[in-house]
């Protein structure tokens, strides 16, 4: 008897249930499933637009700033104009973001106003994205990096391609791109603020004759000097000096910074010429040294 009463009770639940179902509108709920989608649909095309006008504005209006001169440190300017971008984009995905969830009836600022999403966000990562984002402003504030300038930081030495709010693009020599949070960006070699001064030896046999060698040198100075615009001072002939055991004949030379391997090459090849015209003996090529 119990046990009839059970089945009983259960067959009336399941009855229940199926009348839940059967007065259920799947046309309407089909409807509304549709509807939500073209409305994301048509959202997504909608922000697609503004991202990409925003971004077209901003570029045009950086031109015109390059064109105008209103900024005549260049790699500034891409600087800047790299982070508005950054800014711009992030600023759009958040609101895009903000309105897909709204769209789709998630109550965005109940959960914004809480403390609990707040609490959650941190312990996913948004404290290290604060980090970057502040580590970020600092460094555009102090002007520590510009796109384009070449920098050491940590083990990675490179050109700076990129300044973002939340990384630092920087590119090796042999092309490959690192991307740096921001907040990993403690102590920054910077090679390309000042003028660098590197040194052209000129590897010559004990039996040269020192002045004729520092003559000849001279001579090709005073050729070289009105055409070579990256020099930033005369040449400083040092002399005779050995290095790893061999005798060189050293010149230092103060360059723009980044033009140090092309400006030794011009030197060196100068002075070889000139050498091997007077035949003065020499040992081997020579090499560059380099320092800040």
């Amino acid at each position: 008897m119990i046990l009839g009463a059970g089945n009983a009770q259960l067959n009336k639940q399941l009855e229940q249930v199926k009348h839940a179902f059967t007065d259920l509108s799947w046309n309407e709920i089909g409807r509304q499933i549709l509807n939500k989608l073209l409305l994301i649909i048509v959202t997504a095309l909608l922000f697609l637009i503004i991202l990409w006008l925003g971004r077209l504005i901003i570029n045009h209006l950086f031109l015109e700033s390059k064109r105008y001169q209103l900024l005549k440190n260049k790699n500034r300017l891409a600087t800047i104009r790299t982070m508005t971008l950054n800014i711009y984009r992030y600023t759009c995905y958040f609101f895009f973001l903000y309105a897909i969830l709204s769209e789709i009836g998630v109550p965005v600022g109940t959960l914004i106003a809480g403390a609990g999403i707040f609490s959650i966000a941190l312990g996913l990562g948004a404290q290290g994205f604060v980090s970057d984002l502040v580590n970020g402003f600092f460094i555009l504030l102090e002007q520590q990096l510009d796109v384009g300038d070449t920098v050491a930081i940590g083990q990675i030495k490179g050109t700076v391609t990129a300044i973002g709010i939340r990384t630092t693009q920087v590119t090796s020599a042999d092309g490959t791109l690192n991307y740096i949070p921001n907040r990993q960006i403690t102590i920054v070699q910077n090679f390309s603020r000042n003028n660098m001064v590197t040194n052209v030896d000129i590897h010559i046999a004990p039996s040269a004759k020192l002045d004729q060698v520092r003559q000849l040198v001279e001579e090709a100075n005073q050729q070289l000097i009105a055409n070579t615009p990256e020099l930033r001072e005369q040449p400083v002939i040092i002399g005779p000096l050995t290095v790893n055991a061999q005798l060189v004949f050293r010149v230092s030379i103060t360059v723009t910074s980044g033009t140090q391997s092309q400006v030794v090459s011009k030197f060196l090849a100068a002075y070889l010429k000139k050498l091997h015209a007077a035949q003065v003996p020499l040992s081997w090529e020579g090499r560059e040294h380099s320092e800040n």
